[in-house]
């Protein structure tokens, strides 16, 4: 099917349109309706990706939580680091020396 170019006039702008596009319709959709790219696949093709999809999105998540992990491993070997020092247990302790009179 060929299709052509014309010039739709509107409102003074110019717009271009396609006529006789050729869009065939797809068995059970409607003819006012669009196919989509998942009708125009096979449905091995498409639950292949949907699995393919899933398995990235556990990966990711697998991936984040070990990066959250070694995160907080890290804040609390710097906060064991830190209380090991006599200069920050002084300088983070209470200041009221009268209590301890």
């Amino acid at each position: 099917m060929k299709s052509t170019i014309r010039q739709v006039n509107g409102g003074g702008d110019r717009q271009w349109q396609k006529k006789n596009q050729g869009a065939r319709p797809v068995a059970g959709r409607e003819d006012n309706q669009a196919a989509t790219l998942k009708d125009l696949l096979n449905p091995a093709v498409v639950s292949k990706l949907k699995e393919q999809a899933a398995e990235m999105k556990r990966e990711e998540e697998t991936r984040k939580e070990e990066e959250r992990k070694r995160a907080e491993e890290a804040r609390k070997q710097e906060q064991k680091r830190l209380e090991s020092s006599f200069e920050y247990l002084l300088n983070n302790s209470s200041q009221d020396w009268k209590k301890f009179k």
